[in-house]
C-alpha cells in the first residue's frame, strides 16, 4: 500500500472502532433488572453485543446466533454459530430452540434482544408449508438478483415465523428492550434482520410483487405460503406494546469518526451520505466523475479532499466470478479513474466479509489498472464476470480483516490530492 492508502486503511479501522460493541453498547443498558433475565440475539455482531452485555451484567441465561468464525466466550448466554448469508440446519435448530426459551417469559421477566444484520440469515424459521431448501433457494436468488435490502427484507418477513415482530410476539407478555446495531440505509430498525422485534406494515402481496419484479423463480410452496396471510405484525399490535427498539450504533457515528481522522490529517472531508443505495458499478462511476472534477478544480496550496460515503450498495450477477459489492464500486472506480494521478480509494464492508467472501473490500489508486497489467489480469473482463474479489487477490490490493464483530454496512472513501 502506498502511504495514502494506508490511511485510508486507517479511517476505516476508526469506522469499526467506533461501532464495536464492548466500545459503545454499555451505555444503553439499563440497571439489570430485578427478577428473570432473558437475552436473546441474532446477527454478525450479536456475540460481541452479548459479550458486552455479560461485561455490564453478569451471567444471563439466554441464546445467541451468530454468523460461524464470528462467536465470543460468554459466561451464561449460549452462543451458536450457523451460516450467512444462506442459512442452515444450525440456524433452523437453534432458531427453534430459542422461540421456545421465550415462550417461557412471563409478564414479571425482562427480555433483552440483541439484533444486528446478518440476522436475516441467522433466524431461521420458514413458513409453514416451505422446507428449509426452498428458503435457502430463494434466499440465494434474492441475492444474486441486486434487489436492494428492504426489498429483500420484506420477502425474508412474510417467508417466516420469526422476522417482522414475531420473536417479540414469542415473549408476550414480557418486557422487551431491542438494541440493534443498523446496517441498512435510512437505519429502518423494520429492515435491520428483517424487524424480528419491530411490526411491519407490508403483506404477503408486496412479497410476491418484489419476486415478480426481480424475476426470481419460487416453488408453488412459497407461492401457496404468500397466498395467505403470514404471521407478521403490524406495528399497532398489542402484542408490541411492552416492546422498545433502540438502534445504539449506525453508519452516521463511524463515518463521522472517519471524517475527524481526516480533518485532523488536513484533509476537506465530505460526506456524500450514510445511506448510499443502487448498483456497485455505477455508484463508482459516478463517484469518479466527482472525484476527477474535484482535483481539477484544485490549486495549489488547497486541502487533499476526502469522499466519504456509506449505505449498501448492490451487485446483479452476471458472472460466476467471487466478488461483492465494495470490491465491484472499487474495480468500477479504478476503470473509470483510467490511472488518474493523486486519486486513491478504500471500499470495505465493516463486518469484514464482502458478499460471501472471507475479505473486507479493497484499495486502488493510480498505479492498480498498472498492476494488473503486471499481473496479467484482466479488470474489465473481471468487472463484466462480477470477478473483483479475485482480480484484487492477484494484484495484492485486498482488505482482509476477519471478524470485525459489529457491522455498520458499507465504508467508502475517496482521497484527492
Amino acid at each position: 500500500m502506498t502511504s495514502t492508502e494506508t490511511f485510508l486503511r486507517e479511517l476505516f479501522d476508526k469506522a469499526v472502532e467506533v461501532a464495536d460493541p464492548m466500545r459503545s453498547l454499555a451505555r444503553f443498558l439499563p440497571e439489570r433488572p430485578a427478577g428473570r433475565v432473558i437475552v436473546v440475539g441474532a446477527g454478525k455482531a450479536s456475540a460481541r453485543m452479548a459479550e458486552a452485555v455479560e461485561a455490564e451484567w453478569g451471567p444471563c441465561e439466554g441464546l445467541v446466533i451468530t454468523r460461524y468464525g464470528y462467536g465470543r466466550p460468554c459466561r451464561g448466554i449460549e452462543i451458536v454459530e450457523a451460516a450467512h448469508p444462506v442459512p442452515d440446519e444450525k440456524g433452523l435448530a437453534a432458531t427453534a430452540r430459542m422461540l421456545d426459551l421465550l415462550r417461557t417469559a412471563g409478564e414479571d421477566d425482562f427480555v433483552l434482544a440483541l439484533i444486528s444484520g446478518g440476522a436475516s440469515a441467522l433466524l431461521v424459521a420458514p413458513a409453514e408449508g416451505v422446507s428449509l431448501t426452498e428458503k435457502q433457494a430463494v434466499n440465494a436468488a434474492l441475492l444474486a438478483s441486486g434487489a436492494p435490502i428492504d426489498k429483500m427484507n420484506t420477502v425474508r418477513k412474510h417467508l417466516s415465523r420469526v422476522k417482522g415482530a414475531q420473536l417479540a410476539a414469542a415473549a408476550d407478555p414480557a418486557r422487551m428492550l431491542s438494541l440493534l446495531i443498523s446496517d441498512v440505509p435510512g437505519d429502518d430498525p423494520a429492515f435491520i434482520g428483517s424487524g424480528p422485534t419491530v411490526g411491519d406494515a407490508s403483506t404477503p402481496e408486496d412479497a410476491l410483487a418484489i419476486l415478480k419484479h426481480w424475476k426470481i423463480e419460487i416453488p408453488p410452496s412459497v407461492r401457496a405460503a404468500l397466498s395467505r396471510p403470514t404471521g407478521v405484525l403490524a406495528p399497532g399490535d398489542a402484542r408490541l406494546s411492552r416492546v422498545e427498539n433502540v438502534i445504539y450504533a449506525a453508519p452516521k457515528q463511524s463515518l463521522a469518526a472517519a471524517a475527524e481522522l481526516a480533518e485532523r490529517a488536513g484533509y476537506d472531508a465530505r460526506l456524500l451520505g450514510d445511506a448510499l443505495e443502487g448498483e456497485a458499478r455505477d455508484v463508482a462511476r459516478a463517484q469518479a466523475e466527482q472525484a476527477l472534477n474535484i482535483r481539477a478544480s484544485l490549486g495549489p496550496g488547497d486541502r487533499p479532499v476526502l469522499l466519504l460515503s456509506g449505505g449498501e450498495l448492490t451487485v446483479t450477477r452476471r458472472g460466476n466470478g467471487v466478488g461483492g459489492p465494495n470490491a465491484e464500486f472499487c474495480l468500477a472506480l479504478a476503470l473509470a479513474l483510467k490511472g488518474a494521478p493523486g486519486i486513491h480509494a478504500i471500499a470495505c464492508d465493516t463486518d469484514g466479509v464482502d458478499g460471501a467472501a472471507e475479505v473486507a473490500g479493497a484499495v486502488i489508486g493510480p498505479e492498480t489498472l498498472q498492476a494488473a497489467a503486471t499481473a496479467g489480469v484482466d479488470p474489465q473482463a473481471a468487472l463484466e464476470t462480477n470477478d473483483a474479489h479475485r482480480f484484487f487477490g492477484a494484484i495484492g490490493a485486498q482488505v482482509v480483516t476477519g471478524p470485525t464483530l459489529t457491522n455498520v454496512n458499507d465504508f467508502r472513501a475517496i482521497a484527492i490530492g
